[in-house]
């Protein structure tokens, strides 16, 4: 079902081969309309994913204070629309839940952008129900896409259908837009196709949207990015899932920094990206900044509540980096 089950092995050599991946493109021409405020030295601009949100702000905000003369803008249009934008030029730098799709890739080989991928933390996708839920200890993965495959629209609206002891009562659903990432990887780690949902449920690309959702409502169940969870959780009540295609077993897991590292928080521990654009890294402003991104994120992904990669990672992402950057700066 799952397609990327995170180890603590796996997903290293994982974030490994993924620094590498540069675009073909890189020798192509592109415009200057392209590279939207890459050729604005004291002016860089992010969009994409609300997950990611928190890490990205909180090192611009640190940065603003280093560099007060760099206009540091951070938008959030979710995963997918910052995709849209980032192929098409307009921003420098797009925040992102889950990886490149290939026919986003292609959108910028044909827009003869080149690009690359840096992991920044890791997350652990959190289910949420209203504190007032006194019924639901713990949800397995099989439950979970019981509620949300595309069968379920219109079909399964009471908690009761999904376990015979839970109440009678209407289950209303709150989950992340389609342009999200988190929409991406939740539908296809727990659903097993990645877009694939029922449509009757509230959905926001904002993930203050979701919480203020859920924890308004006592017949809430929701979905989002741990950091979320980590700010409101005097609001919302945390459920442990239980991953039934674990050939090991562990029963319900919480996303703790410990389950998200070592992989036991199956299917829902993933990688957050930062994606740079190659035009982007011809401006001293942006290899600062995300120079000082990588030295920082670390300790201020751990503070907004993600999980921080091995000291390691980083050090290599940064090396990464800096010939990427001297790469583009040849061209």
């Amino acid at each position: 079902m799952l397609k990327f089950k995170l180890t603590s092995a796996k997903v290293n050599a994982a974030l490994l081969l993924g620094t590498t991946l540069l675009l073909g493109a890189c020798g192509g021409n592109t415009s200057e309309e392209a590279t939207g405020g890459a050729d604005l030295a004291d002016n860089i601009q992010i969009d994409g994913s609300s997950t990611v949100y928190p890490i990205t702000e909180a090192v611009a905000e640190e940065y603003r204070a280093e560099a007060p003369d760099v206009k540091v803008t951070v938008g959030v249009s979710g995963t997918g629309g910052g995709f849209k934008k980032f192929t098409r030029g307009e921003i420098d730098i797009v925040d992102a839940s889950r990886q490149i799709k290939p026919s986003e890739d292609s959108l910028a080989r044909a827009n003869g952008i080149a690009y690359l991928e840096l992991p920044v933390a890791y997350d652990g996708l959190t289910v949420v129900v209203h504190p007032q839920n006194n019924w639901v200890k713990d949800i397995t993965t099989e439950e979970l896409k019981k509620i949300w495959e595309p069968a379920a629209q219109g079909k399964i609206k009471r908690w009761n259908q999904i376990r015979p002891e839970w109440p009678d009562q209407e289950i209303h659903l709150y989950g992340p837009g389609v342009e999200s990432g988190t929409y991406d990887y939740f539908t296809e780690a727990v659903v097993g196709e990645s877009g694939a949902s029922r449509g009757d449920y509230t959905a926001s690309e904002d993930d203050n949207v979701l919480v203020q959702g859920v924890s308004t409502d006592p017949n809430a169940l929701g979905f989002f990015g741990f950091a979320y969870y980590e700010e409101n959780q005097n609001k919302l009540k945390l459920v442990p899932v239980d991953d039934l295609n674990d050939a090991n077993g562990k029963g319900a897991v919480l996303p703790t920094l410990e389950a998200v590292k070592d992989g036991s928080y199956a299917p829902l521990s993933r990688p957050l990206y930062i994606y740079v654009n190659s035009k982007a890294a011809n401006s001293p402003a942006v290899v600062d900044f995300v120079n000082f991104y990588l030295n920082n994120a670390g300790e201020l992904s751990q503070e907004v509540g993600y999980i921080p990669l091995p000291a390691q990672l980083y050090q290599q992402q940064q090396e990464k980096f800096k010939q990427f950057a001297q790469t583009a700066g040849k061209k």
